[in-house]
């Protein structure tokens, strides 16, 4: 880790500002949140002793003791389901779930129990809960460790569903997550941990459950979320060099969406591609172009675009660079909606 270099606020007021990975700002987000608060407890497999499998988790057992980080057996069920009965005794309970495939034998306890039992006791029992979720691919990985599932929960009323997408966000958003009095799914791009960028620790952060536009253009605007932000910032610098301008916004919360900037860009620009590694079919791209067609109507110059994963299961490693969207087939649908 780099060491942390000053800046200064508009105040005056020095800053600290690090060069982090997106998997360490997550660490020092966690590392926060449990100082902050002594309710706030970490539990998953291998969190504890190994520090999870991307060390997300590294030197918090041993920080803030076993009772406060549990290495839990290998039952997802039973991980969402202790956790559960902890936010319901006033803990704030953050699990992670090793891969993204794995969440579904946790998937009843999520959407019968965690999703409604705010509702289901008229707002008397709040489950301040955080679910880790490492997802998609691009990292090698076999059957069940490269999954986009986060179509099934955002789907799913009663739950906030959210994706980090750099170190920035990753160390505010896990805070703020951790802090909301909702069940959160955190999702997290296992392929960017390892990419880096600054945060600076003293900063106001944004909303939790707001878009923010990363590059300003006049010709098109591109929307994604978690891994593919990287693609779509790529593609608009790949297109600016062909003269081109292309916006980028960043989702950041897929439930609930915050699509008043979408529209405002698309009222400008008046085309529109949606990117995302997920499968298409019933989706959030899906979402996004029905209510910006909705919502732009008279605005849009050409039909909303989306860029994909394929509506198969995710392929064996090594064909999954021939699934996964990328600069090229952004830039194609870019050229399509320009042709219009």
């Amino acid at each position: 880790m780099a060491a942390p270099t000053m800046d200064r606020t508009a105040a005056g007021a020095p800053a600290a500002v690090q060069t982090l990975t997106i998997a360490k700002a997550l660490n020092n987000g966690l590392r926060a949140a449990m100082e902050a608060d002594p309710k706030v407890v970490v539990m998953g497999e291998d969190v504890g002793k190994l520090g999870g499998v991307f060390r997300i988790t590294d030197g918090l057992q041993k920080d803030f003791g076993e009772q406060r980080v549990l290495d839990t057996p290998l039952a997802e069920s039973g991980i969402i389901g202790t956790a559960v009965g902890l936010a319901i005794r006033g803990y704030r309970p953050v699990c992670e779930i090793q891969f993204d495939g794995f969440v579904f034998p946790g998937f009843d306890q999520i959407v019968s129990q965690v999703a409604k039992l705010h509702y289901r006791t008229q707002g008397r029992i709040k489950l301040p809960m955080v679910i880790r979720i490492p997802f998609g691919g691009g990292i090698g990985a076999v059957e069940h460790h490269s999954e986009s599932p986060e179509s099934y929960f955002a789907h799913t009323a009663g739950l906030k569903v959210v994706a980090c997408s750099n170190p920035a966000d990753a160390y505010w958003m896990i805070q703020q997550a951790i802090d909301c009095d909702d069940p959160v799914l955190f999702f997290e791009p296992k392929r960017r941990y390892y990419e880096k960028g600054q945060v600076d620790t003293t900063a106001a952060p944004g909303p939790l459950f707001g878009s923010r536009v990363l590059r300003t253009g006049t010709d098109v605007t591109l929307v994604t979320y978690g891994p593919m932000v990287r693609t779509s910032l790529d593609a608009a610098a790949a297109a600016e060099e062909e003269g081109r301008s292309l916006e980028v916004v960043d989702l950041r919360s897929l439930s609930p969406l915050d699509l008043a900037p979408v529209y405002e860009s698309v009222r400008r620009t008046g085309r529109l591609v949606v990117v995302t590694e997920a499968p298409g079919e019933s989706s959030i791209s899906s979402e996004i172009a029905a209510k910006v067609q909705q919502e732009c109507f008279y605005s849009l110059q050409a039909p909303v675009l989306r860029v994909t994963g394929f509506d198969t299961p995710y392929p064996p490693s090594k064909l999954e660079e021939e699934f996964l969207p990328d600069l090229d087939r952004v830039l194609h649908a870019v050229d399509r909606s320009l042709a219009w």
